[in-house]
């Protein structure tokens, strides 16, 4: 019963972050779950769940690793038009 609805939960998270190219830390944030079980779900549970979800949702975290210097420095930037 427990494996399932971690399975379920896995599977929700990376449709979710398919669909809408989110973040690990907004789809924490969205299924208030932490950022450590988000990673988790959709690095190794997934993977042995359906290996072609993870393949997609893999492609979307490279992404935005690859992003992730440029949206800090789009927050200090507003941080500091906001002062």
């Amino acid at each position: 019963m427990k494996d399932r609805l971690i399975e379920e939960r896995a599977t929700s998270l990376a449709q979710y972050i398919i669909d809408s190219k989110d973040t690990v830390r907004g789809a924490a944030k969205k299924f208030c779950i932490s950022k450590s079980t988000v990673h988790k779900d959709i690095t190794e549970r997934l993977e042995k769940i359906n290996p072609r979800l993870a393949g997609e949702v893999r492609e979307i975290l490279d992404e935005n690793k690859a992003e992730r210097h440029i949206r800090g420095g789009m927050a200090t930037k507003l941080k500091y038009l906001n002062k």
